[in-house]
């Protein structure tokens, strides 16, 4: 057992080595006098190409990694559980990222202070097996996707606009139907790069608001692609397009070809990111 400090207060965490002993964390170094943190992070993905670091391209990673090291006075990376596309939105996040171990209380406040306004660190947690893996880990995933039916200044980069209110009860049949299959094929990006295109959705469903019409879906993982290719071939049954028993046999026919096209990004969020309960100590900083 190691011990670190927040503040005044006194954690002891467990060094037990590896959960996952063969894999590397990107280029997350895994220095032992440091200390593994999660940040539980928000964001507006407008004018970002996307979580993950790339060339000739701004994103939030690369934002991040900037204010870590502008706070730390050393070169940070980070590690995310999952990855948006351009455009994506989030509202939680979950990064890996090794730190000092001794960590302000009032870190995340003075990380939001060098953040651009467009992203915000929700909180920061201290897993108690420091082996944790921020994707390898994570049990489950959910998503929520919104719509517009009429013409939304406040959403106009958050929300895609329809024409017309389709036929819920139709699209809610289909989402139903959903659970009832694990492979995916059909809604993943064609020539991805999944080893397998197995999901277990836990949960998926319609909402109306007085200003939008949500979807919501929740797995124990989702492909790259996956939502906004369900939402849009959805939407075809709420126009009448395709019947439910249409939507089924695409999902089974395991193409992406015979699937829908796929909804905008921008109205699309990662809403949340499960880890086994207990994973965690209580969350620090605001």
């Amino acid at each position: 057992m190691a011990s670190f400090l927040i503040g005044q207060q006194k954690y002891k965490i467990s060094r037990k080595y590896p959960s996952h002993p063969a894999k590397k964390c990107g280029n997350v170094s895994r220095i032992r006098e440091n200390m593994r943190y999660f940040l539980d992070i928000a964001y507006d993905g407008t004018n970002y190409a996307g979580w993950q670091i790339q060339p000739n391209a701004m994103t939030v990673q690369e934002e991040l990694n900037r204010a870590l090291s502008v706070l730390w006075r050393t070169d940070v990376q980070t590690l995310g559980a999952g990855r948006t596309d351009a455009g994506v939105h989030a509202r939680q996040l979950m990064v890996q990222v090794e730190g000092p171990e001794e960590l302000h209380t009032d870190t995340a406040h003075r990380l939001n202070g060098i953040l651009a306004p467009d992203v915000a660190v929700n909180g920061i947690y201290v897993p108690k097996n420091q082996e944790l893996h921020a994707r390898f880990d994570a049990t489950a995933r959910a998503y929520s996707y919104q719509l517009t039916v009429k013409k939304s200044v406040h959403h106009r980069h958050q929300a895609m606009k329809i024409r017309k209110m389709p036929d819920l009860e139709a699209m809610q049949a289909a989402a139903d139907s959903l659970k009832t299959y694990t492979e995916f094929g059909a809604f993943c990006k064609a020539h991805g790069a999944n080893k397998t295109n197995t999901c277990s959705i836990i949960r998926a469903g319609w909402e109306v608001t007085d200003e939008l019409l949500l979807f919501h879906i929740e797995a124990d993982r989702f492909l790259r692609g996956m939502v906004r290719a369900i939402v849009g071939s959805l939407l075809l049954v709420g126009r009448g397009d395709w019947s439910v028993e249409k939507f089924q046999s695409v999902i089974e026919s395991g193409e992406r070809s015979q699937a829908g096209p796929s909804a905008e990004a921008k109205g699309l969020f990662l809403v949340k990111v499960a880890y086994p309960e207990g994973a965690f100590f209580s969350e620090h900083g605001s």
